[in-house]
């Protein structure tokens, strides 16, 4: 055989999996071997004047440069990132894009999915699918986006190792959702549905009834509230939102990352009516994601309030600055700040915890697809508009008052003008369903026309005079 797919590694995969084989992390062995097998990572450990035999401990490991999409992964050709130099090792791609917009493709192979179909695996175990029967429903969008067809392979690879889980993928259309729902439920014991929380709550207010369906539900790709999460039970009749709505830490470069488990949702809610508690513990009074990761699937740390994290991928990733705002609890250091204020969380496996607020690139989070600035200034650029902006504006979400996730964009105005809010708003969708592949097969059409917001030059809360000015705002 001259490259491609090694059959006996794709067999020894499937017997750990199967086997349930518990792993450890080495970094510095990872480090060595990464450096030994991958010719980017050995060119980028040469220009920055490193010798892999130097590193001989963690602490070593800590030093080493930072790798990231622009620093390292755009400077090499694709075969070169992969083990070997071998593209055609990795069976399949998934693309995604960068802080610029643009395709970023990253490689996988079975192995890959099967190292992350673990992180399902806990999931469905605390939703008891190792037992009663699941429909499991990936409404996630399916193509070359990393969502649905990951999420279909890992949750088909729980069916092969003996789950009863059963699998229907009608992606993000939610009439073929609401087609097979009535269908196919009540042949099942329990229904998960998979997909980026608006979507998720689009579909549960357009059914007719979720009674006695049993509803379980799967997130990523966006930090929601409490009371997001109470609204949705409540709606679809979920039993607990505590153990039976769960939320991935999931990307395009490594899968999924991390998961919440029963303690971290319960030490969320927690703190969600805290936020002074929440200040103390997460460095901000927002609520971020948080959620439980193994050490020995990845390593993670934090390089001031930003996470940077290595493990093994199609593209191996050392030390990778994925531009995550957050931070890493230990296990220990959770529990005892819990106990020091008086909560016992729930119980839950004896894992460490990372927590992330979101990019921190200029871009905002909607419908599971990052909206960059670059594609907003490119609607206000257009003739008829283009003469009464200033070019500024500022990117968020809220929640409305019925817990839909809307998109706003406040633009500032040109000195002396008014403008016309609607036809921006036209403007701007019209160019972000050019440029934003993704935003135009994740968010529905109804919601892709954003909120505009039009100010006055100077506003002092949206552009202060004099002030470093910020494309994106928390929430």
């Amino acid at each position: 055989m001259m490259g491609g797919v090694q059959p006996d590694d794709v067999i020894r995969a499937y017997q750990a999996f199967f086997a349930g084989e518990q792993r450890e992390l080495d970094i510095v062995g990872f480090f060595r071997d990464v450096a030994a097998t991958v010719p980017a990572y050995r060119k980028f450990l040469a220009a920055h004047g490193i010798d892999p035999a130097s590193i001989r401990s963690e602490d070593d490991f800590r030093r080493l440069p930072l790798t990231s999409k622009a620093a390292y992964q755009s400077r090499y050709a694709l075969p070169e990132l992969c083990r070997g130099g071998r593209l055609d090792a990795c069976d399949m791609i998934a693309v995604s894009s960068g802080s610029s917009g643009s395709p970023t493709i990253w490689p996988r192979s079975l192995a890959d999915e099967l190292h992350i179909a673990e992180r399902f695996e806990q999931v469905f175990r605390t939703f008891g699918a190792d037992e009663r029967s699941t429909l499991a429903v990936v409404c996630f969008p399916l193509g070359t986006w990393v969502g649905g067809l990951f999420t279909t392979a890992c949750v088909r690879h729980l069916a092969a190792k003996g789950f009863p889980i059963t699998t229907v993928a009608p992606g993000n259309n939610k009439a073929e959702i609401l087609r097979v729902l009535p269908e196919l439920a009540p042949h099942f014991d329990q229904v998960v549905l998979l997909g980026y929380p608006p979507f998720v709550k689009d579909v549960v207010d357009s059914g007719d009834s979720w009674a006695g369906l049993a509803v379980k539900m799967v997130f990523a790709g966006e930090v929601f509230s409490e009371e997001w999460r109470d609204l949705v039970a409540a709606r679809a009749g979920v039993a607990d939102p505590v153990s039976d709505m769960v939320s991935l830490y999931g990307t395009a470069d490594a899968g999924v990352l991390g998961t919440e488990t029963p303690t971290s949702v319960s030490i969320r809610r927690f703190l969600a009516a805290r936020p002074e508690l929440a200040r103390e513990l997460f460095g901000e009074s927002r609520l971020p994601t948080l959620v439980q990761y193994d050490p020995a699937s990845r390593f993670f740390e934090a390089d001031g309030a930003t996470l940077l994290f290595s493990g093994d991928n199609g593209v191996p990733l050392v030390r990778y600055h994925i531009a995550d705002e957050g931070g890493v609890v230990s296990h220990a250091e959770m529990l005892e700040f819990c106990a020091a204020n008086g909560f016992t969380p729930a119980a839950g496996p004896d894992l460490p915890f990372v927590f992330l607020f979101g990019r921190s690139l200029f871009t905002v989070s909607y419908f599971g697809v990052n909206i960059y600035p670059e594609n907003v200034t490119v609607g206000l650029e257009q003739p008829g508009v283009s003469d009464w902006v200033t070019g500024k504006f500022v990117l968020e979400t809220y929640e409305d008052t019925d817990r839909d996730r809307r998109l706003r964009i406040t633009v500032e105005l040109a000195p002396g003008r008014e403008g016309d809010a609607g036809a921006l708003a036209t403007s701007i969708r019209d160019q972000l369903l050019r440029l934003n592949s993704e935003f135009a097969h994740y968010v529905p059409a109804e919601r892709q026309l954003p909120e505009v917001v039009l100010r006055p030059a100077g506003d002092p809360e949206y552009f202060p005079v004099g002030v470093k000015h910020r494309y994106t705002r928390g929430t």
